[in-house]
């Protein structure tokens, strides 16, 4: 048999090139000497970064404060953002298995850049690791200069930046990526952040971060009080997944939140105001209808129509009463022996055992199905058909 070779993945090219020629723009930009007409552009959120801190009065050449925050300003923070990390804990969990064997770890940030929670594969003996990830270290761009961190607060879109393109000369190990992230009122909530310490350049997590932090803005969203919980897409998408637009909704149809999907769709939520639209400003529609649409959710339409709108554009809509799994069908699945049984014979039984384990209460047999208890009532009545 022949023997394995262990497999080692190459560097990335051109490495040595991009450090050179992020150190000829840094000392045009930073330190004012002649920048060669021929060199490539300096990405310009990064050139802007750098000429706010150059307006400050910061320095290259100085040590950037890796301070933590007071202890009552950390219990504030800790009590502000107490619903932000609930929500990212599962992204978290996710990324760090994701790249566990890059030598970068995941930094989650309120929106003024303190530091709320970490994962992945983080060394405590490095002191440039530790510093970074310490709980109510403020890493915003005032305290360490331009960074992912910094850079994805101040600009509200995904970064990557790569050793000398951070500020501080003592910041130049690390590269790192960060995606701002937005809660369902419309406004940043904190970022979230991969780095590596002299660690291989890798762009892609970018796109790795911007995922991630989708999937938590979402499950920020799914937070938030409601009645009613309408998914969004184009006509020809599946709907059920993170690129869904989210849509709160109270039992009046006021919206409640929204993600940042559904603000791209919908832009009369992309404001900020506390004066939340309803429903009928949004959907030519009776709201009522969206209402009825997740009562009668069953598998055969996946619970999907068409939603117009003022514009005269359409929506693909899934409204799913609040509890219910939005990706999931209106009713249990059965036991694989009754898959020779007619579905409509398969509904009413599983409507029958709902009732029955609610002992006799019809409403909340109605609740636990996600159907309308005259929709019970009527599969239940002898003689009547579904």
């Amino acid at each position: 048999m022949a023997s394995m070779t262990p497999f080692h993945p190459a560097p990335p090219t051109g490495g040595q090139d991009r450090l050179a020629r992020i150190g000829r723009a840094r000392q045009a930009v930073l330190y004012g000497e002649t920048r060669d007409p021929a060199a490539p552009a300096l990405e310009a959120w990064i050139e802007r970064s750098w000429q706010r801190c150059l307006a400050v009065g910061q320095r290259p050449e100085q040590s950037p404060s890796f301070d933590v925050v007071p202890a009552a300003a950390m219990r504030r923070h800790r009590e502000a953002n107490h619903l932000l990390v609930q929500a990212a804990r599962p992204a978290l969990e996710r990324l760090g298995r994701a790249i566990a064997d890059t030598r970068y770890f995941a930094i989650l940030t309120n929106q003024a850049g303190v530091v709320v929670d970490v994962n992945g594969p983080i060394d405590r003996s490095d002191s440039r690791a530790d510093v970074i990830t310490r709980i109510g270290t403020d890493l915003s761009e005032s305290r360490i200069g331009t960074s992912a961190i910094g850079a994805a607060l101040a600009e509200q879109q995904p970064v990557w930046l790569h050793r000398g393109e951070h500020f501080f000369d003592a910041t130049s190990v690390y590269s790192c990526a960060g995606a701002p992230l937005f809660g369902p009122d419309g406004r940043c909530a904190g970022m979230l952040d991969l780095t590596g310490i002299e660690a291989a350049e890798r762009p892609e997590l970018k796109h790795l971060v911007t995922q991630s932090a989708r999937s938590i803005e979402n499950a920020l969203t799914l937070g938030r009080p409601h009645a009613l919980l309408i998914r969004l897409n184009w006509p020809g998408r599946v709907l059920g997944d993170d690129t869904d637009g989210l849509v709160c909704v109270d039992a009046d149809g006021c919206i409640t939140g929204a993600n940042p999907a559904a603000r791209q769709m919908l832009p009369r939520l992309g404001t900020t105001a506390a004066d939340a639209p309803h429903c009928s400003e949004l959907f030519a529609m009776p709201f009522e209808m969206l209402f009825d649409a997740a009562q009668r959710r069953s598998p055969a339409s996946g619970g999907v129509l068409e939603a117009p709108l003022w514009s005269g554009l359409r929506l693909h809509a899934m409204p799913v009463m609040a509890g219910r799994d939005a990706t999931s069908a209106s009713l249990p699945l059965p036991p694989s022996s009754d898959c020779g049984r007619p579905l409509k014979e398969l509904e009413t039984a599983l409507i029958r055992k709902a009732v029955s384990d609610a002992r006799g209460n019809v409403l909340q047999a109605a609740k636990a199905l996600g159907v309308s208890r005259a929709t019970v009532y009527r599969r239940l009545s002898p003689g009547k058909r579904g």
